[in-house]
């Protein structure tokens, strides 16, 4: 390796964009009954993939191989499952299971060596009960019965990790690697987020993809978010140089009193 592969590249920012969450189906009573877990009632997988997906793939997300900067996928289940953290060092980086309740899966992120940075980590709610529209009057779990005809559930978050000023090694194996470009308009379902409830219809009718729209509206609310916060600790420390006044003023009486 030539010493100016180890040197950052200054003034340079590059993303790639990747999904994480799970997809869960409901156990037929033959299949419950088949489990050594006869009360586990759903079947879920959990993982991290590219956020394109494949033409007719009956996945979400997953065309890119996403090896090529990813070492370790680490998925921390909940304690009750046998060895619960659980490292992939290979893709794909999923695990499947079966279970009865929903809980946090936190997943932990290990770059290649030559990326030089520190590992990142997600949580992730597991969902296994269908989504339902707030004020609807929906169970917000449905008998297994009911649950079954409506599908599998998705529950998919998209997030872009983004690398500043990398290492130029690092920087050579990004670019000889360009991300499969998410459609630019809606082809199949979409994923739904709980910041978005007007996507509950769109999400129903299959297997759920990520666009380009998608991209553009989570990024327009991550900066309404963050415009939000500026406004709130302005309004704070407005508030904190009154109360800073009004400890001086009542300083200023003591002394002379």
């Amino acid at each position: 390796m030539a010493a100016n592969d180890r040197v950052r590249v200054r003034g340079v920012s590059i993303f790639r964009p990747i999904i994480y969450g799970n997809t869960a189906t409901v156990l037929s009573q033959q299949e419950r009954g088949a489990l050594p877990t006869p009360d586990h009632t759903h079947r879920w997988t959990v993982a991290v993939r590219s956020a394109a997906s494949a033409p007719d793939s009956e996945v979400v997300g997953g065309a890119d191989d996403i090896s090529y900067f990813i070492k370790r996928v680490t998925f921390k289940l909940h304690d009750t499952y046998s060895n619960p953290t659980r490292n992939l060092d290979k893709p794909p980086f999923e695990i499947s299971e079966t279970g009865w309740g929903e809980f946090e899966i936190q997943i932990r992120i290990t770059f290649i060596p030559e990326a030089g940075e520190k590992a990142i980590t997600f949580y992730h709610h597991l969902k296994l009960h269908p989504w339902t529209a707030v004020g609807s009057g929906d169970p917000e779990i449905p008998p297994l019965d009911a649950a079954m005809k409506m599908g599998p559930v998705h529950s998919w978050q998209y997030d872009e990790i983004v690398f500043h000023e990398p290492f130029q090694s690092f920087l050579n194996i990004l670019t000889a690697h360009p991300p499969t470009p998410l459609p630019k308009t809606k082809r199949r379902p979409v994923p739904f987020h709980t910041a978005n409830p007007g996507s509950l219809e769109a999400s129903k009718g299959g297997v759920p993809e990520f666009t380009l729209q998608m991209e553009r509206e989570e990024s327009e609310r991550l900066d309404s978010a963050r415009k939000a916060v500026i406004v709130e600790q302005e309004k704070w420390r407005e508030k904190l140089i009154e109360k800073e006044k009004e400890l001086e003023r009542l300083q200023g009486q003591l002394d002379n009193s």
